[in-house]
């Protein structure tokens, strides 16, 4: 890759302090993981605890204490609330530790030669493999609950790449805004509940009747990869299905928006942000 591209094309440069450091990122990944349960005697195990925790205490709420919960879409509320639960835990996850990535690793940037875009790459695969083994609970549990297999659960394996890889983009703007004002930083934790509302966790937005609100919920990145999952696990809906051309074309229009906009304010701060940590 030729210097004068990747002076550039921020995304050129984000792409070449990438290569060769792979083995480098993913032994980063796993010592996150390790240093966020330092002194728990399960470790990392706490990781898929906590959030199987959350999921046992739905499933209780909606079967057993509210049992005339009714259904969502002509699926149990519990069933239709995992298959949107989980991928909200990544979702969530990432936007909010992608965003402090750098600050919290602020040693690679001010004490070491270190391509400053691999703090957000190793912060997201240690969230990607949690999320990864919740992937797991989440289908044994779909299965036993008498939903698949089928041929169309493969297709978590565009829908989850696609997930890390938008919200990776993402966090090229995010972390290095939060390096310069913990109030940027503030700001994404404030709207983390109202994303959650918007977003379809506890309803289905192929459900909303006026047009134009249903259109502009294809606006909202989050609501893609949450009904793709669902699409995968419960509806059995090709990814492409004509029925959803207009969601696709406007995720795909956001996602190059965004690897655009990540990658012109990574460029335009990275240079500085040793200055300023």
């Amino acid at each position: 890759m030729t210097d004068k591209l990747k002076e550039k094309f921020g995304a050129a440069e984000i792409i070449s302090e990438h290569r060769g450091q792979w083995k480098k990122i993913w032994m980063l990944a796993v010592n996150d993981l390790i240093k966020k349960y330092k002194g728990a005697v399960m470790g990392p195990l706490w990781a898929l605890i906590k959030p199987s925790f959350t999921l046992f205490i739905l499933w209780f709420a909606f079967s057993v204490g509210i049992k005339h919960s009714g259904m969502v879409s002509g699926y149990p509320r519990f069933v239709f609330m995992l298959s949107g639960y989980i991928p909200w835990f990544f979702i969530s996850e990432e936007i909010i530790g992608g965003s402090r990535s750098i600050r919290i690793n602020s040693q690679f940037v001010t004490k070491l030669s270190f391509p400053v875009s691999n703090i957000m790459t190793f912060t997201a695969l240690s969230s990607l493999i949690i999320h990864a083994g919740m992937c797991v609970i989440m289908y044994v549990v779909l299965l036993c609950m008498g939903y698949g297999p089928s041929v169309y659960n493969l297709q978590i394996f565009y829908y989850m790449p696609m997930m890390f890889l938008f919200f990776l983009v993402l966090s090229w703007a995010t972390a290095p805004l939060s390096g310069f004002s913990k109030d940027f930083e503030n700001l994404i934790n404030s709207i983390m509940t109202g994303l959650f509302w918007l977003s379809g966790i506890f309803w289905d937005t192929y459900d909303v009747s006026n047009k134009y609100l249903k259109t502009l919920m294809y606006f909202n990145p989050i609501n893609y990869f949450i009904n793709g999952y669902r699409k995968s696990f419960l509806y059995e809906t090709f990814i492409f299905d004509s029925n959803y051309t207009t969601e696709t074309i406007v995720f795909f229009a956001e996602f190059i928006l965004i690897i655009l906009v990540g990658s012109h304010y990574y460029k335009k701060l990275r240079k500085i942000l040793p200055d300023v940590l």
